[in-house]
């Protein structure tokens, strides 16, 4: 038995057949072919799916589909405008924290809602904001970097240096 959901993705409406168990992280990649927010480990412990919901991030592989009915959700394919690249991505790409990439689209939602919130943050609130979200590849320092530097572009300030910290 399936069920009409609509939901609004990066500004446009859809409206799905699914089935009640469909998590919302399937919904994007296979019926919205939003391919972005990526599938790490069905358990929200990686983050490599987190979305945004009504602003507020969420890892989507815990999440229904039919819970997001009539939700407006945002992915990493909705940052970039035809103006050019969201802050954060021009931020991951100037510092390096792209690394290998699985974790860098749930990286760039969560900072994008961490930002929103605190427009200023330390680097420890940084490395607590993110710590919901893996990276394999340990490159923490460059996406603390990335944040940092996205925090001081959407604020105005002087940019700090983007050289590539390698540990």
């Amino acid at each position: 038995m399936t069920k009409t959901i609509t939901l609004k993705v990066n500004g446009t409406e859809h409206t799905v057949e699914v089935e009640p168990r469909t998590l919302l992280v399937h919904l994007i990649r296979e019926n919205i072919s939003m391919t972005g927010t990526h599938i790490g480990c069905d358990t929200s412990s990686c983050g490599a799916c987190t979305i945004l919901i009504n602003g507020k991030s969420a890892k989507s592989c815990t999440i229904l589909a039919v819970q997001a009915d009539g939700k407006e959700i945002a992915t990493v394919e909705g940052l970039a405008t035809a103006e050019g690249l969201h802050p954060i991505q021009e931020g991951f790409h100037l510092n390096h924290a792209l690394h290998c990439g699985f974790c860098t689209p749930g990286m760039m939602m969560r900072a994008v809602e961490m930002l929103e919130k605190n427009p200023n943050p330390t680097e420890e609130e940084i490395r607590w904001g993110i710590s919901g979200n893996l990276c394999r590849c340990t490159g923490y320092n460059n996406i603390v970097k990335a944040i940092q530097w996205t925090s001081a572009k959407m604020q105005g300030k002087e940019l700090p240096s983007t050289e590539p910290e390698f540990v």
